[in-house]
Formats: C-alpha cells, sequence, structure tokens
C-alpha cells in the first residue's frame, strides 16, 4: 500500500511568497469561530483573495479566512489552494481532509485546459497531485475510498501535462510498487523519476540513484552515476549544522550512507565528477 503525504506534494511550487505564508502563528479556536461566521461582503471574489492575504499578513486571521473562503466560492483557485493546504497541514485550522480534498477537488474539476490561466499552472498541478494522493489512500471513515485508477489519472496529467516533479515522482512509485491499474515497470518508474530527479526532488533523486546504483527492475547497474544521484539527494536533505534532519529524509541519508559503504573508491571518484558536471550544468 502507497502511502504518500499529501503536505509534501503541496510544498515548493514556485508561487508568489504570499502562498507560502505561514499561517502557524494562529491557533484553531479562531479558525472554528470563522467557519460559524456570515461571509461580510467584498466588491467581488478576487478583492476577497487580496483581502485574505492582508488578513495573514497583518495577523487576522478570523478575517483571512472568512475572506478566502468568499474568494474561493467565486471560483479564485488561489484562494481554493490556500485553503486546502491549511486544512491538509492543520495549520491555523482544524486538520481536515475532507475540507482539503474538496478544495482542491474544486480546482481539478474547474480547470479549463482550453483555456488555462499561465500564472495558476503551479496551483493547478499540485492540486491534481494532492487529489491523486487522496484517491490512491482513500480518507479513513469519510466517503473517499482509495481509488488507483483515479489516482493515476491525476499523476499522469499533472505528469505530462505540467511537468510537475511532485507528480512524476508518484507516478514512478506506482510503476515501482505495482498496483491493479498499473503493471509493476522499474524502467517506466526510472524514466518518471529521471524527469522529477533532474528538476531537483529529492526523493526521485534518492531513488533513481538507489535503482541504478543497484541495478533494479530491468534497470541496468550504472554504480557511479547511482551514486552521483545518491549524493546530490542527501546534500539536498542535509540539514545546517545546528538543523536536525527530519525523520521523514532520513532513508534518504540511508541509501547514500549504504551504498557509500558498498561503493570502490573508482565509483566514488566518477560519482563526484558526475555530480559536479550536473551541478555545472544547471548553473549554466
Amino acid at each position: 500500500m502507497l502511502t504518500f503525504s499529501v503536505s509534501s506534494a503541496i510544498i515548493g511550487i514556485g508561487m508568489a511568497a504570499f502562498l507560502a505564508m505561514p499561517s502557524h502563528a494562529f491557533d484553531g479556536s479562531d479558525a472554528v469561530a470563522s467557519d460559524k461566521t456570515p461571509f461580510r461582503s467584498f466588491k467581488n471574489p478576487h478583492a476577497a483573495l487580496q483581502a485574505g492575504l492582508e488578513g495573514f499578513r497583518s495577523g487576522d486571521q478570523h478575517s483571512a479566512v472568512e475572506a478566502l473562503k468568499y474568494a474561493a466560492a467565486g471560483g479564485e483557485s488561489l484562494a481554493r489552494w490556500k485553503l486546502g493546504k491549511m486544512y491538509a497541514d492543520g495549520d491555523g485550522v482544524p486538520h481536515d481532509d475532507i475540507k482539503a480534498y474538496e478544495y482542491f477537488s474544486q480546482i481539478v474539476d474547474t480547470y479549463d485546459e482550453d483555456n488555462p490561466n499561465r500564472r495558476e499552472v503551479s496551483v493547478v498541478a499540485s492540486a491534481f497531485v494532492a487529489v491523486g494522493i487522496y484517491s490512491l489512500n482513500g480518507i479513513p471513515n469519510t466517503k473517499v475510498v482509495a481509488n488507483p485508477e483515479r489516482a493515476l489519472e491525476m499523476f499522469q496529467y499533472a505528469a505530462t501535462n505540467f511537468g510537475d516533479a511532485n507528480a512524476q515522482y508518484n507516478l514512478a512509485r506506482m510503476y515501482l510498487d505495482g498496483a491493479d491499474v498499473v503493471a509493476k515497470d522499474g524502467r517506466q518508474a526510472a524514466r518518471w523519476l529521471y524527469l522529477a530527479a533532474d528538476k531537483g526532488h529529492p526523493q526521485a533523486q534518492a531513488l533513481l540513484g538507489q535503482m541504478l546504483f543497484t541495478g533494479h527492475d530491468g534497470v541496468q547497474k550504472q554504480r557511479a552515476r547511482g551514486l552521483m544521484w545518491l549524493s546530490i539527494a542527501r546534500d539536498s536533505v542535509q540539514p545546517s549544522k545546528d538543523a536536525v534532519l527530519s525523520k521523514k529524509d532520513q532513508w534518504i541519508v540511508d541509501l547514500y550512507d549504504k551504498a557509500m559503504a558498498a561503493a570502490s573508491d573508482t565509483d566514488r571518484q566518477v560519482a563526484t565528477i558526475y555530480r559536479d558536471d550536473f551541478k555545472n550544468s544547471k548553473h549554466n
């Protein structure tokens, strides 16, 4: 059973700074109260979105959540995304996966691929991935049951049409593990992992590195190339000297350490050359 994190699927999507604005400074009691408070009047949904963002900046959570809900009801995708993320994380509002799923689903269901808003591509892609993860796992004790076919559809769409690294990673995981809706296929998994890894996705880099280092599920063994990806992934999640490594990233460091212990001096030397070349290519 694949159990991916919705929170991790909506991190680092490259939106404007206000989208990443934290709400953890607010407690959940005000959020509950705002659910029971009628919307105040706004000129239009976009004005409500701006008011909501300003509410977060000024520390007025009650006003911000109220405004975002008004904007979301009026079709503002950014407001729906922000609320979905808040409910998925339990960040400033009570944790509620059903509400998160509903807000992300609204973005997916109303997306017009014939007339897309280019400024919202990252938000839309993130919503597709979140709906995919909820569909894959289901939400216990709710009407949202596991639906791998729906998950595959969401991941494939976001991976292909938006080039979203999280979608590519999750799609690769489905091919790696195999499921009722997709046959186990190491080569397909490696293909999607490479696309995500090349965009800087640490988890994809680590899994691709392991596959190449060990030769996994039909993927030809390339020990130095695999060690290169593992090294890049390890560097991406390695905390500063005063920080603590996140538990969810420890497996990446463990894979790297295991590969390094098994690598020859030649493997390590060539991997270092590959890594330097890769980093230089990204800076040029």
